[in-house]
């Protein structure tokens, strides 16, 4: 009895034995030729052949005779006496499909030799295959190989097939392992795929231009957020990974470019969690000549969009509840989520520092002696009603003080005209119409400079260059970053971060 028809519960636990039994055999594939040959082309894939072929009778298959050319991974082996075999071919076809097809192997179709060969195969070996499509008796498309070639060896052995990897940090740490074994995780990954390129599409359709910007900075900034540091050997100076690109998209819009976007890594020196790693996507775009009123119907649409591009529907269903991004999304202020989601507090306690500083106390949150009533009531707001807001939901109208790059409302005193979206109790986006004036610019940075020598390690430094930027001009502009990965953990129905970042950060494996 082969290696492939043993019970998963008495296959040999010892998986360096089983590796050395690989390499012998590839040290005697070695002795014949070429170990890993190079020559050969597939000309289909299994999802492709199934969704044209599947439907086809046996009788019309025989007579159409179809001869196609395949290759993949080897998941599945049964023999069927001395003189036939069947396994299952697996490549990196569909969205929707999984991707596999039937191989039938036998001394007469397939040669001697190469089925002598194929008895020594093992699963996870990679195969080039050419034969004549045909359906079994169970009417099961397969098929019957003519050409049968080793193109790459695999020396260590899959995971059981019926439980894949159950370690879920081993699923992270060894995605590819993860990626062979599970069609929910490539399902997962082709869907993320699916969703930027609408994005991307999306924004393209709209006029704006894709850009890259530095992920090197003299100066970290365009968000509050503790950097990562690094040193440049040649310049001989500290540098900082990006924690945003916004103040380098706003001197393009400076620059004369009216609508750009980037989609791109950001790095923040912070804790891991399932919301959050510490290098991930974001798609930021700012456009000339709009405000924060249009960036929230703007970003309605690109959301929306790419939901329906990736699963067909708008109407998603997250952890077992259903999350509507068809309907408009509501707005509310600070204290009007409070209001709706924590009642209980009246409008003279959500405007008094002291009674709110109290409230924050038995939540275990300290704020920063510096902070305003603006700062208090966001910090509340993030106690009491943030967890709570599963339909999108954009809050808008941010105090000034936790908002130093966004312009300022010319009705309502301390706020300014910027907004952050929710969804399933977690931020989505950030966006607002641009602080365009220099001055205030300028005097926004100093007060952030004050807070970081307080003892704020998220406080922005002080950016000359860009202040210089806005000195020639910027025009009135709206900008939004979209974190993608919290995005599309909604739109794959992922409960963890890790799940829809292919290679997330984890501790040392030793």
């Amino acid at each position: 009895m082969s290696e492939q028809n043993i019970p998963a519960a008495e296959l040999p636990q010892d998986e360096n034995s089983i590796i050395a039994e690989r390499r012998a055999k590839l040290a005697a594939i070695r002795a014949q030729g070429v170990a890993f040959p190079n020559d050969f082309r597939p000309q289909h894939k299994a999802a492709a052949l199934q969704e044209q072929y599947g439907a086809h009778t046996r009788e019309e298959l025989e007579a159409m005779n179809v001869e196609v050319a395949i290759a993949g991974r080897m998941m599945l082996k049964r023999e069927a006496g001395k003189k036939a075999a069947f396994a299952t071919l697996q490549d990196a076809s569909g969205l929707k499909a999984d991707g596999r097809i039937q191989l039938y192997i036998t001394s007469d179709k397939t040669g001697e030799v190469e089925m002598e060969a194929f008895r020594h195969y093992d699963l996870g070996d990679i195969l080039g295959i050419v034969g004549v499509l045909f359906k079994t008796k169970t009417d099961e498309l397969t098929v019957k190989v003519t050409t049968l070639r080793l193109l790459t060896k695999s020396l260590r052995p899959l995971p059981d097939k019926f439980h894949g990897l159950s370690n879920q940090e081993t699923k992270y740490r060894q995605r590819y392992v993860d990626l062979i074994m599970s069609e929910d995780t490539r399902r997962t990954f082709k869907a993320r795929t699916a969703a930027m390129n609408s994005i991307r599409s999306f924004m393209n359709s709209h006029d704006f231009m894709e850009v890259e910007t530095p992920m090197l900075h003299v100066i970290p900034g365009g968000a509050a957020a503790k950097p990562f540091i690094t040193h440049h050997n040649a310049l001989d100076m500290e540098m900082y990974l990006r924690i945003a690109p916004e103040l380098y998209l706003k001197r393009l819009v400076v620059g004369g470019f009216d609508r750009v976007f980037e989609v791109n890594r950001n790095f923040r020196n912070e804790g891991v969690s399932p919301r959050h790693n510490p290098e991930f996507t974001m798609m930021e775009f700012y456009a000339a000549y709009v405000d924060y009123k249009w960036l929230m119907d703007f970003t309605e649409e690109v959301i929306r969009k790419a939901a329906v591009d990736a699963h067909g529907t708008a109407v998603l269903t997250y952890q077992g509840r259903e999350l509507d991004l068809s309907k408009p999304f509501q707005r509310l202020t600070i204290v009007g989520a409070i209001n709706k989601y924590a009642p209980g507090y009246s409008d003279e306690q959500l405007h008094d520092a002291e009674f709110i500083k109290a409230e924050l106390k038995k939540f275990g949150v300290k704020p920063f002696a510096t902070a305003g009533l603006g700062a208090l009531q966001l910090a509340l707001f993030e106690e009491t009603a943030e967890a709570q807001l599963w339909e999108p939901t954009y809050i808008i109208d941010y105090p000034v003080e936790v908002s130093p790059l966004a312009r300022a409302s010319d009705t309502v005193a301390g706020i300014t005209e910027r907004f952050e979206l929710f969804m399933t109790g977690r931020e989505i986006a950030n966006g607002f119409s641009e602080l365009n004036d220099a001055e205030d610019q300028a005097a926004r940075f100093q007060a952030q400079v004050a807070a970081k020598d307080a003892g704020d390690e998220e406080a922005m430094f002080y950016d000359a260059d860009y202040i210089r930027a806005l000195e020639y001009g910027l025009p009135p502009t709206g900008g939004c970053g979209i974190g993608i990965d919290r995005l599309m953990m909604l739109i794959t129905d992922s409960p963890n971060i890790r799940d829809v970042i292919l290679f997330p950060h984890l501790r040392r494996e030793d």
